[in-house]
């Protein structure tokens, strides 16, 4: 890692010193970073660890409740963007990161573990004599379409893929299509592992077309994945989120060597009524639709919310969501949404992984699907010139069957694919709540503090008296401090 490292700097130099020797190029940096601190109690509602997938396959996981935590720790992260720009029409992006604990890693003392992450590698272009045909070939930064009350996508959003992506507008200022493939995993590469060709590829198409009218925006949308049987989604966390948990019990796993999975949705706006603003979604997703019963999966997600930005001193804002659950079977499959990589949520949440400024140890996990739930915020509230706070109270229900969840913990015991306090029944619930503070030190540079609480009501007869019993010794809560700084 230490020899990559090196290499990598020394290529953004050479490139750079060709830059600067060619008149017609240009490097343009940005980037950011942060450092903070994080106290956190009662990771999971219990202190402990959840199970978790470790191989690439479904039976390789450990078990919750077997690890303790340490409450506080120091996180940093750098990232360098460069541009490498010929002209207006064409460019390269290469990005690198750095994140890690203090004392961890590549931030050990003495003799620290060097690593170096290309987080961002791509070509874009201008299509010549094809006006505002823009094409971006690489790894990208990529989001699924989700109104922006909401952060970014349920199914996909706030991560990275390998995508040959074209945008291109139709009518002018009015209707744009976006559209694109994108290679998620290719676990073998070239050669599969012997003479046996297998399915180990996770590839994903996508259709977006963006309305843009006065007082209104409206992107329908539709996306389909394709995932090989021998694809390592397991260890991504994928995996999980497509499958249904009839697919975990004998017989193991699908019929088929490959299953699609489709979504078609959603995302509106309304902003005629300005300053009153409301924002909208609606997706239906399905999969493994010709595989085995119970390995079949689909269901519904709703969204809703509603601001007032009229007060200089306050935006008010409310926001509701709905997802279907599972019903009292496995046998038939999963109702609920699959989903691949979601980072949804609304207010800064702490239930949430969706737009916290310090992001590492910063929510609960818990998952949007398979719930419903209500939240109120009080954001950019400011009283005193630079410094901003934002309140949120966010309620969530599950709607999911106990039986469900209670017969695949009495089949596997404790697992990955169900885990107490991130996917809830009908008869569990979480309040939780975050106050947020940002102080403009200067114009690029921060002082954030996020702090979270959070409550929750779980079921002994479905996760055990051990883990339901813990997570009844004290609320979980966390308060993080740090820096942020963009150039």
């Amino acid at each position: 890692m230490r020899r990559l490292a090196v290499w990598t700097f020394a290529a953004i130099l050479a490139l750079g010193a060709f830059a600067r020797a060619e008149a017609a190029t240009e490097v343009k940096m940005t980037g950011d970073a942060r450092v903070f601190g994080v106290f956190f109690a009662n990771h999971n509602f219990t202190g402990w660890n959840t199970s978790a997938w470790t191989g690439a396959n479904a039976a390789a996981y450990n078990t919750s409740g077997t690890k303790t935590e340490d409450r506080f720790q120091i996180w940093q992260r750098f990232r360098l963007r460069s541009d490498f720009v010929a002209n207006e029409a064409v460019k390269f992006r290469l990005g690198i990161r750095v994140e890690d604990a203090w004392g961890k890693g590549t931030l050990t003392a003495a003799n620290p573990e060097v690593s170096v992450y290309v987080y961002q590698a791509y070509l874009q272009f201008l299509v010549p004599g094809c006006e505002g045909v823009e094409i971006t070939a690489g790894l990208q930064e990529f989001d699924l379409p989700q109104s922006s009350m909401f952060n970014t996508s349920v199914v996909f959003g706030g991560n990275r893929m390998a995508a040959f992506n074209v945008k291109a507008p139709l009518i002018d200022k009015t209707l744009d299509v976006v559209a694109g493939f994108a290679r998620l995993i290719d676990t073998n590469r070239t050669y599969d592992t012997d003479t046996t060709q297998v399915a180990d590829e996770m590839d994903m198409y996508y259709l977006v077309l963006p309305i843009t009218l006065d007082g209104f925006k409206a992107t329908p949308w539709a996306a389909v994945a394709v995932a090989g049987d021998s694809a390592n989604s397991w260890t991504t966390g994928f995996a999980a989120n497509l499958v249904s948990a009839g697919t975990l019990v004998s017989p193991s796993m699908w019929k088929n060597d490959q299953n699609a999975y489709w979504w078609a949705g959603g995302a509106f706006e309304i902003t005629a009524l300005d300053p009153v603003k409301f924002y909208a979604d609606a997706i239906y997703g399905a999969g493994a639709m010709s595989d085995r019963k119970k390995s079949k999966r689909s269901g519904w997600f709703i969204d809703a919310g509603v601001e007032y930005t009229g007060w200089d001193v306050l935006t008010p804002q409310v926001f509701g969501w709905w997802s279907t659950g599972e019903d009292g079977s496995t046998a038939n499959g999963s109702e609920r949404m699959p989903t691949i990589s979601p980072n949804w949520g609304a207010g800064n949440t702490f239930l949430f992984d969706d737009s916290q400024m310090l992001g590492k140890e910063s929510n609960m996990g818990v998952s949007p699907i398979g719930n419903w739930g209500l939240g109120a915020s009080l954001n950019n509230v400011t009283f005193i010139e630079k410094l901003t706070h934002r309140l949120t109270f966010t309620y969530v229900r599950g709607t999911n069957a106990p039986s469900a969840i209670r017969n695949l913990n009495n089949l596997l015991g404790s697992n990955p694919y169900f885990v107490m306090g991130r996917d809830l029944t009908q008869n569990e619930s979480i309040l939780a709540a975050n106050f947020d503070h940002k102080y403009m030190i200067y114009e690029n540079l921060a002082a954030v503090v996020e702090t979270g609480w959070a409550h929750g009501e779980f079921q002994e007869s479905v996760w055990g008296r051990r883990l339901a019993s813990k997570s009844r010794d004290g609320d979980a809560w966390k308060v993080a401090f740090g820096l942020t700084y963009k150039f």
